[in-house]
């Protein structure tokens, strides 16, 4: 059976085909959807999206019409508000929005005074945090009566239905949900001085409609959590890492777990996924090139790249033991996005190039192993194997030996390009 995925992402929107576990066609797109704003906003056309998406739909549906239901993923955390019709009526307020982090009147962001009011931990972009900065500074438009993350008003949309319906995964993004109960806490909300009214319904079903493809449609699910479907499908004894822009650690648990380095988020038709990320990920060592590539253009002007000459001097020194210790948390944390990294331990034995890249390499992979062992001291469960994906791992040998070398664990690659859509479409696979 074939069935296709649509991933909604930030710089790409990505559609694949698949039939038991292979990827039989895909088509992958520039989201070429942002719009200009205050320096701190990150926003994009929802209409823009919704074309450049639907083409993408049609074109692999006239190769395979004999597809049987569309699965929907897509990026989380932002929102964007429609009518009463369906249409949008705001920009989409993606998850790097920065209003979060704006100051209040008392001194506060507004991250930090909807955190303490609510008592729910918060980040900048999670859509709650986006509707309150809104609510109180009148930008909520007066046509709106729903909103909804991207991927679910592309799922509403395929499904021909007019207002969204919102699966756990997704809604737990948006902030102030219980993740116990599986609904939004409506108490913690009205603290806050937030109405309810606009939230969307959380979908009942797991298949929301029929549209004008004629396919049944899936409810979307975030894109972490189909990620996590695409790369490892029912075996829920893996341990996931991603390093791609941001670097992510993934581990599926049957009970629920609390513990403050994750999140614990829903999974799709039951149990939890715990999820630790850091902001930099695989950018640390971009970073780390676009510094040699700086002292290289110093002494012999403009250079497109050094990634081949890092990777050469790897190859040429071999094992280095006394690597720089580096803390990689250039961008902050979810936590304190103010908090920055460092090189410590320099002497001159170990103030190279070589040393350097040992020491991001490890000290990207230390931040994701401190996560898992909170996940661990939590009483989780010890996974049998880990997997790998982004392109942070798959093109870079040596950070995965070092993964390995961190976690204890043989890292085994995804064989899937676009991760994200494959588990939308599993997701729908399962469903009709």
């Amino acid at each position: 059976m074939k069935t296709l995925g649509l991933d909604i992402g930030t710089t790409t929107i990505s559609a694949v085909i698949l039939q038991e576990n292979s990827v039989l066609a895909s088509r992958t797109v520039k989201n070429n959807s942002f719009l200009t704003g205050n320096s701190w906003e990150r926003l994009q056309d929802p209409e823009t999206i919704r074309v450049t998406a639907l083409d993408a739909v049609e074109s692999l549906l006239q190769e395979h019409p004999d597809t049987a239901a569309i699965g929907v993923t897509g990026q989380m955390h932002g929102i964007l508000y429609l009518d009463e019709k369906g249409n949008p009526v705001s920009p989409l307020y993606t998850w790097q929005d920065g209003r979060g982090e704006q100051i209040r009147e008392d001194g506060k962001t507004w991250v930090q005074w909807l955190s303490e009011t609510t008592e729910y931990a918060l980040a900048t972009g999670f859509g709650l945090v986006t509707h309150a900065y809104n609510v109180y500074h009148g930008l909520v438009p007066s046509e709106a009566v729903v909103f909804c993350t991207i991927s679910d008003y592309l799922s509403m949309i395929l499904s021909g239905r007019s207002t969204p319906a919102i699966d756990p995964t997704n809604a737990a993004s948006l902030g102030v949900y219980d993740s116990r109960r599986r609904d939004f806490d409506r108490e913690a909300l009205a603290r806050a001085g937030l109405d309810c009214t606009l939230l969307p319904s959380l979908a009942q079903e797991p298949i929301l409609g029929v549209g004008s493809f004629g396919l049944p449609v899936a409810v979307a699910l975030g894109d972490n959590q189909a990620s996590f479907l695409g790369c490892v499908g029912s075996s829920t004894d893996t341990l996931l890492v991603n390093m791609g822009t941001g670097g992510q650690i993934s581990i599926f648990s049957p009970i629920y777990l609390e513990t403050e380095a994750l999140e614990t988020r829903p999974f799709p038709d039951g149990g939890w996924l715990l999820v630790g990320a850091s902001l930099a990920g695989g950018r640390s060592y971009a970073l780390l090139e676009q510094f040699f590539r700086q002292v290289v253009e110093m002494i012999h002007g403009p250079c497109d790249s050094v990634y081949a000459a890092m990777s050469r001097a790897l190859d040429q020194a071999g094992p280095v033991e006394n690597y720089l210790q580096t803390t990689t948390t250039f961008l902050g944390t979810r936590k304190d996005p103010k908090c920055r990294g460092s090189f410590t331990q320099i002497g001159a034995d170990n103030f190279t190039p070589v040393h350097m890249m040992h020491g991001v390499m490890h000290g990207m992979a230390q931040e994701l192993y401190t996560m898992f062992r909170s996940y661990l001291d939590a009483g989780g469960t010890l996974p049998t194997r880990m997997m790998g994906s982004g392109n942070g791992l798959q093109k870079n040998p040596y950070l995965c030996l070092i993964f390995e070398e961190t976690f204890g664990y043989p890292l085994s690659l995804s064989t899937k390009n676009e991760e994200a859509a494959c588990g939308a479409a599993t997701y729908a696979a399962t469903h009709i």
